[in-house]
């Protein structure tokens, strides 16, 4: 049977298993918001020189970079889009801040469904030259839609993990025809496994551009804080950030060690996911330890309590105020979640031994001091406490990292180097 035929019949499929489903997903919450942007039901999306897709809020700061680098001696359009509410509240809050002179007209607006007859009529619509992709965010009913209509699309700051790639690898002739034109990954590693499915001639390697936010001003510890009336400067505070599900177990370990180790501490738990909050309100009262919402804290939090943040945005907040602070993510095999946040507050970040999905920033960061690595929960716990006996200055931490990232610099205006030639 002929590969075309095979591809053809996949994207009808493709297409009709979209169109079966696309009712039933207004249903769930998340995707309700949007939910006419992502089918395009009322409006198409206005047309734009550059379309930037990140998929969350994670590449959403990544779209800001750029864009705050990116400066043109013509009016320029610019689509930014995300999957995700928190991914569009940043995206339309960073187009309303980006400087005049750089000469950028732009909107932000939910990524329509990836249905194949829903892309078309965005990529006609939108009309773009040229489309970043952020990191690993590859929908084929998107691709194809792009590659049909002649825009150039490019990964910005991409990677890829080995099990992402055993799945594009199961049909590989079905990604290549509708591939993008050029891959730029944040490593030899990730490269090499772009190359293995697109080619090596498309793939080169880039800074990453999260190290261009190291610094930024969002953190900046002299800036006024919201939770000054709840942690006070001298409180012993441990903030316990983005703890995921499938280590839940093992921070409650950490909890009723550190309490029974440094009975005067205020622990500021940060669960990852919001509808995670019912477990943790039932395991703290079940541990039969004081605890209060962050939403109910409008005082000073009890010494030898526990403070669980029922709201968002509020962790680098936190992170200001601790004198030590575990990132989850990472005492089960989940990858981790950004521990640079707390370094750029000028805490040394400790986290367990699952830190892969930040690899990236290598691992001489151990070696000079500016990451804990521990290897289960009872090591968390150990630096944790270690690290609140004698804690080292913000502002020399703060400096320490700063020389650590700058030679690593450099992302974001290589992105817009990229972009502009593309233009």
């Amino acid at each position: 049977m002929p590969k075309a035929f095979l591809i053809n019949s996949a994207f009808f499929i493709y297409d009709l298993c979209w169109k079966i489903i696309i009712p039933f997903l207004r249903l769930n919450n998340r995707l309700a918001e949007g939910f006419d942007q992502r089918t395009l039901k009322k409006s198409a999306p206005l047309k734009a020189d550059i379309w930037i897709q990140a998929a969350s809020a994670g590449e959403a700061y990544l779209a800001e970079a750029i864009i705050n680098k990116f400066k043109s001696n013509r009016p320029v359009k610019v689509l930014l889009t995300s999957g995700t509410s928190q991914g569009v509240d940043i995206l339309q809050h960073s187009i309303h801040a980006v400087p005049s002179e750089n000469n950028i007209i732009g909107h932000a607006s939910y990524f329509p469904f990836d249905q194949p007859a829903v892309m078309e009529k965005a990529v006609k619509n939108i009309n773009p030259k040229v489309m970043v992709l952020l990191e690993s965010e590859m929908w084929p009913g998107h691709l194809l839609a792009l590659k049909k209509h002649g825009c150039r699309t490019i990964i910005i700051n991409g990677r890829m993990t080995e099990k992402s790639l055993k799945r594009y690898l199961l049909w590989k002739s079905f990604w290549n025809p509708i591939k993008p034109d050029m891959i730029y990954a944040i490593s030899k590693e990730d490269a090499g496994r772009f190359g293995k499915l697109f080619g090596s001639k498309t793939v080169e390697v880039m800074p990453n551009i999260k190290f261009d936010r190291f610094g930024s001003d969002d953190t900046d510890i002299s800036s006024e804080n919201p939770l000054e009336k709840i942690i006070m400067r001298d409180t012993s505070f441990i903030v316990l950030g983005s703890v995921r599900a499938k280590e839940e177990h093992l921070v409650e370990k950490i909890i009723l060690d550190i309490l029974k180790r440094k009975p005067e501490t205020v622990i500021g738990l940060f669960p990852r996911h919001m509808h995670r909050i019912k477990y943790w309100s039932d395991a703290l009262s079940r541990m039969n330890i004081k605890w209060a919402l962050r939403t109910n804290t409008a005082k000073p939090a009890v010494k030898g309590s526990v403070v669980l943040w029922d709201t968002f945005g509020e962790l680098v907040h936190a992170y200001k105020y601790a004198g030590a602070a575990f990132v989850g993510g990472s005492l089960a095999p989940l990858g981790g979640q950004n521990f640079l946040e707390a370094l750029n507050c000028g805490v040394i970040p400790v986290t367990g031994p699952f830190w892969d999905n930040f690899s990236w920033v290598g691992s001489e960061i151990v070696n000079e001091g500016l990451l804990r690595v521990a290897e289960d929960w009872r090591g968390v716990s150990d630096a944790l406490v270690e690290i609140m006996g004698n804690p080292p200055s913000r502002e020399k931490i703060i400096s320490e990292a700063g020389k650590y990232m700058k030679s690593r610099q450099g992302g974001a205006t290589f992105a817009c180097m990229v972009i502009e030639d593309l233009l």
